[in-house]
């Protein structure tokens, strides 16, 4: 992994009590760096900083210090000295803690953390081993991923890669998970800024290496299912991770022989040949390497000299209650205008003044809405006026009195949405399992599938309506914990969705025959002391300008690609 800048600005992370770790908040406790992408593979850090949270005797600050260099990582090592180790020892705590709990999922998320690359001090730098035995032997069966620039990465990898799978097999989990722990196409030996094919994104919850379509395939899923063939799982547990962050096909895979590659620019673009899609598999389609008018998150690029492309993140999608601001906090701004710039988020906290812009609060939501949208207007015509963006400053005008006119509608729409989503009960922990289709999805241009409910089903967009039905139907088995009929009905709904037209009519499929469903089921009651049966109850919305409507769908921000 590639080179960073890092000053934190919170040494107290250092020292975080072992009960109560520091959760990692890189926006606002880690200057700008040049080139980060510790984030990479942000759904892998988030189950492990789960599980690591249940017991951490070693007061680690956060996961994502084990992906750092030395001087940064030192910042969150707690009582770690060996900061070459710092990851291992992470992922070993995480993983005797899932399996104490007997939590296949957290066991499977803390092996594929482990393999993760390390930041390095260059493209094709060499990360550090970890010389010391870890608690489980799982854990110290293979090596971290190294930058696929560097001698003998391509061939390494796929040895990593092939030998954790075989661990996951043994544990239950699932082996493609492997294929997840993969890094990036190499970037260019002489590149100063060590940036190479690189992305972060804090604010994406599966990972922008998975949402951008960055990933590097180390082996194909054939060759992981020919190397855990006969492999016997040696624990059951509950709980699944499944590798359904990012459809394989098209994607580049590594051709290692097992050569070392050549000093100089030639070793800067290993030989990757694109993953193709069987016949009749369903949700997978195959995309060129080079021009796929249809690829995730990113404007596609016409094949010149290469069959790679960069992405730099400027904004991303931001899930409601992912937005770094106030703690617990709901962005209630639904706008999704970008001339100019996307609308800042409006945070919905608590106390006397709980809506927060840009740092600037306020009583009402209506105040605290319109501010988003003068200050985004504000952008705009400062573009405009600059010469930044064409069309004049009448197009910033007229989005503006959109942006007003959807921040009055916002809460009249959520609340609709809210009273017609079946009763929570019958998810478990999580609500509305339903999908939407739509236009604009994550700065695309084709209409595209995307959970209406980010808090609990966190997913970027995608085309395939089996990959979002699929995200689904596994959170409602492993997360939210919903009834046995809810995990068998959501299956026949995502092969309904696959079935259909890859439109509107699949998200009906989807939602019609889940909430059908849901909805004929009794919700959860809650007794009350009097003797008798209380009734289900649903709490009235709430009303008036301070009303707290669920968590807004997206915010829209833009990716660059070139």
């Amino acid at each position: 992994m590639k080179f960073e800048l890092v000053t934190l600005g919170l040494l107290g992370m250092a020292s975080a009590s072992p009960a109560q770790p520091l959760a990692h908040s890189p926006r606002s406790n880690i200057v700008k760096r040049q080139v980060p992408q510790e984030h990479s593979h942000e759904i892998f850090l988030t189950i492990t900083r789960e599980f690591l949270n249940l017991n951490n005797p070693k007061g680690i600050a956060d996961p994502v210090f084990g992906l750092l260099g030395d001087a940064a990582a030192s910042k969150g090592a707690g009582k770690v000295t060996n900061l070459a180790c710092l990851k291992q020892e992470t992922a070993d705590q995480a993983f005797t803690n899932a399996k104490k709990v007997g939590d296949i999922r957290g066991m499977s998320a803390a092996l594929v953390y482990q393999a993760l690359e390390r930041n390095t001090g260059s493209v094709g730098g060499v990360s550090a081993a970890c010389t010391d035995k870890p608690v489980n032997p799982e854990i110290g069966a293979f090596a971290q991923h190294q930058d696929a620039a560097g001698p003998g990465a391509l061939a390494g990898n796929k040895a990593i890669a092939l030998a954790l799978a075989k661990q996951l097999a043994l544990i239950g989990g699932d082996p493609l998970l492997a294929l997840e722990s993969g890094t990036f196409v190499a970037g260019d030996l002489n590149d100063r800024t060590a940036a190479g094919k690189s992305c972060d994104s804090a604010n994406d919850p599966v990972g922008c290496i998975f949402t951008q379509r960055l990933l590097l395939l180390d082996a194909t899923p054939d060759e992981i299912k020919a190397a855990v063939q006969g492999v016997v799982p040696a624990f059951t547990g509950t709980g699944q991770l499944k590798a359904t962050h990012i459809d394989f096909a098209g994607l580049p895979v590594a051709a290692a022989a097992g050569a070392p590659a050549p000093a100089g620019p030639a070793a800067a673009k290993p030989n990757v040949t694109p993953l193709a899609s069987a016949p009749g598999a369903g949700n997978a389609v195959a995309k060129p390497a080079a021009y796929a008018p249809g690829d995730d998150e990113c404007e596609p690029v016409k094949p010149t000299t290469t069959t790679t492309r960069s992405c730099t993140v400027i904004t991303k999608t931001v899930p409601a209650t992912d937005v770094p601001t106030t703690p617990a906090g709901n962005n209630i701004q639904t706008f999704t205008g970008t001339l100019g710039g996307v609308a800042p988020p409006v945070i919905k906290g608590t106390g006397d003044r709980p809506f927060s812009v840009n740092g600037n609060t306020f009583t009402g939501a209506g105040a605290a809405l319109g501010r988003s949208c003068d200050i985004q207007h504000n952008a705009c015509a400062n573009a405009a006026n600059t010469g930044k963006l064409t069309g004049g400053v009448g197009q910033c005008d007229t989005q503006n009195t959109q942006c007003h006119a959807a921040s009055s509608l916002s809460k009249r729409f959520l609340r609709e949405r809210r009273q017609a989503t079946p009763a929570a009960g019958n998810f478990g922990t999580c609500t509305d399992p339903s999908i939407k289709f739509a236009a604009g999805l994550d700065g695309r241009k084709e209409s595209a599938f995307i959970p209406n409910n980010l808090k609990d089903f966190g997913h970027g967009s995608a085309q395939k309506v089996g990959i979002i039905a699929g995200f689904i139907c596994q959170r409602l088995s492993d997360s939210c914990k919903a009834p046995a009929a809810i995990q068998a009905t959501c299956a026949q709904a995502s092969a309904a969705a696959v079935a259909a037209t890859q439109n509107q009519a699949a998200a009906d499929a989807f939602n019609g025959i889940l909430l059908g469903k849901a909805a004929a089921l009794p919700a959860k009651t809650t007794p009350t002391p009097a003797a008798g049966v209380a009734a289900a109850i649903t709490p009235a919305p709430a009303t008036g300008e301070d009303a707290h409507p669920p968590p807004a769908p997206a915010v829209m921000y833009i990716t660059k690609c070139t």
